[in-house]
């Protein structure tokens, strides 16, 4: 059996391999995966409007944490999305940190 060390530390490189790079042309996305980029191994909560959203495989995982709906966002791309209400991270981001993850939270501009 893992230690919670061990379990935290095995989720955080299951995130970074496992990261989908995405060729996706929209502003909003361009600037989520520069984002990305910065901080790998971390959940990301990028803020759009009244809503919490993550994408690709941070999307993936916070679904099955949080237990929430996974979609798949179709316009010009496909790709993984999940999001939550903004007042709902008082409750959210405690259970994705105790689930052994960093997260980052953004609000883009």
């Amino acid at each position: 059996m893992k230690s919670k060390s061990e379990e935290r530390k095995t989720n955080r490189t299951n995130l970074k391999s496992s990261h989908r790079s995405k060729s996706i042309s929209s502003p909003l996305m361009k600037q989520y995966n520069s984002v990305k980029a910065k901080y790998p191994d971390a959940l990301l909560l990028f803020r759009v409007s009244d809503f919490y959203e993550s994408f690709g495989n941070d999307a993936i995982v916070i679904s099955k944490i949080l237990g929430i709906n996974l979609t798949t966002h179709t316009s010009t791309f496909q790709i993984e999305l999940t999001a939550f209400h903004h007042h709902a991270l008082d409750r959210n981001l405690p259970l994705l940190v105790r689930a052994g993850f960093r997260v980052a939270i953004c609000t883009p501009l």
